[in-house]
């Protein structure tokens, strides 16, 4: 054990510590007992921008064919032992990582542990599994060829972050799936899971012991290190353009951003706040929802909120209204931005905003599951165990005048990219 960190009890989550195996295997751990349950999330840093060019969507399908079949057993005979044992094991990529989460109940740990070893270190990668995932993947992406919110997401991340490994969608696209081979998933694989990109948190009815055992069995045989293709920091492009998309449809997708302070900028918890006021939470309090939606009947909600990753982070929100209101509802979000960045935020506003926040972040800690991600999230953000203190002290420290720095520095001149799809009128 080298580290204890006590959060509030608010939290849910209490005696956090890192501890590290016997063979050297590093993860933060919570003790407790109220129910014979143990969650296991792990998460290693690489994520769809290690894919390889052209074939993009590799690492979300091999990523997803971890539990399909590893070491003698193939995809039923593992999905029969997990059953046997009412054991869940799943895994998944995003931009920046591939997640993955062993949940179990204590008597069967042992067995869990195996099989998650099993995925992690001898997957089959079998042709039956890769073509019936691969063609899951495809069938979702001609589904949503003529959803409006996808295509304004899609066309949204081409577009702010063109020529960057942001650009292309998690799970590729039609043309870049047909170009994968079984060999891509083990070259893949064989890549990106490695203990030095290794994130992990255990919490639940486990000793210390049992935990170290759990980490070696699992972890232990994997690569030391990983080969991760360098990923430099993200543009973010199109500022004050709009991209009308023609899609057939009584509404318009509205999606809109601009950058915003990164993680560790002094202006990026107070961003944070202001984000969340101009459209987060449950949205009835938020300017966007007030002005867009109880002022003027534009549309059933509109968002905004701070999107931070490995290599950007932006401010982004969206709205969908009909045809002939398009142009209304996006003039009203550029007024609201434009005042916030001239004129900051209230003090009312900002104490409501700051307390729903402080208030709300208890609920991201009720359940075990949910503490080992909040648990794995923060070290893959680079931040301790007092960050479950420190978070919201950090809110309840900004000020008047930090809101107005944030401002300046988050809305600027107001100037967005923009997308937008169906058939806007003017």
């Amino acid at each position: 054990m080298n580290k204890r960190m006590a959060p509030p009890a608010a939290t849910g989550a209490v005696n956090v510590r890192e501890i590290v195996s016997p063979q050297g295997v590093k993860a933060w751990l919570v003790e407790s007992y109220a129910v014979p349950i143990v969650s296991l999330e792990l998460a290693f840093r690489g994520g769809a921008t290690q894919d390889p060019e052209g074939r993009y969507g590799a690492t979300a399908i091999m990523s997803g064919l971890l539990d399909e079949g590893a070491g003698d057993l193939d995809s039923q005979a593992f999905h029969r032992a997990l059953d046997d044992k009412a054991i869940e094991i799943g895994f998944h990529a995003d931009q920046d990582k591939i997640a993955g989460r062993l949940r179990t109940l204590s008597k069967n740990l042992d067995r869990g542990a195996a099989l998650l070893a099993l995925a992690l270190n001898a997957p089959r990668f079998d042709e039956e599994p890769f073509e019936r995932v691969r063609d899951q993947v495809q069938a979702h992406l001609r589904h949503e060829i003529n959803d409006p919110g996808t295509v304004a997401y899609r066309s949204f991340r081409a577009r702010v972050f063109a020529g960057h490994p942001y650009e292309h969608p998690n799970d590729g696209s039609l043309e870049s799936l047909d170009a994968l081979a079984r060999p891509d998933m083990s070259a893949l694989h064989s890549k990106l899971l490695a203990r030095d990109a290794l994130h992990i948190a255990v919490v639940g009815a486990i000793s210390e012991e049992s935990a170290g055992r759990l980490l070696d069995e699992a972890f232990a045989s994997l690569p030391l290190q990983a080969g991760l293709t360098p990923v430099g920091p993200a543009p973010f492009l199109g500022l004050g353009a709009e991209q009308v998309i023609d899609l057939d449809v009584p509404q318009t997708t509205i999606r809109f951003g601009r950058p915003a302070p990164e993680r560790k900028d002094v202006n990026h918890i107070p961003a944070f706040v202001l984000a969340h006021i101009l459209g987060g939470g449950t949205g009835l309090s938020s300017r966007l929802f007030r002005e867009v939606r109880e002022k003027r009947g534009l549309a059933y909600t509109a968002y905004a909120g701070l999107a931070t990753l490995d290599h950007a982070s932006y401010l982004t929100g969206g709205t969908t209204t009909k045809n002939e209101r398009a142009r209304e509802s996006l003039d009203v979000i550029r007024g609201e931005i434009l005042d916030m960045a001239q004129n900051a935020v209230s003090e009312e506003e900002l104490e409501k905003g700051k307390r729903y926040l402080i208030g709300s972040y208890p609920l991201r800690f009720d359940t075990s599951t949910k503490i080992a991600g909040q648990l794995v999230q923060m070290q893959l953000d680079g931040y301790g165990m007092d960050w479950l203190v420190e978070r919201n002290e950090a809110i309840r420290r900004v000020s008047p005048a930090d809101a107005r720095r944030a401002a300046e520095a988050m809305f600027g001149d107001g100037a967005l990219s923009v997308v937008m799809v169906g058939r806007p009128a003017g």
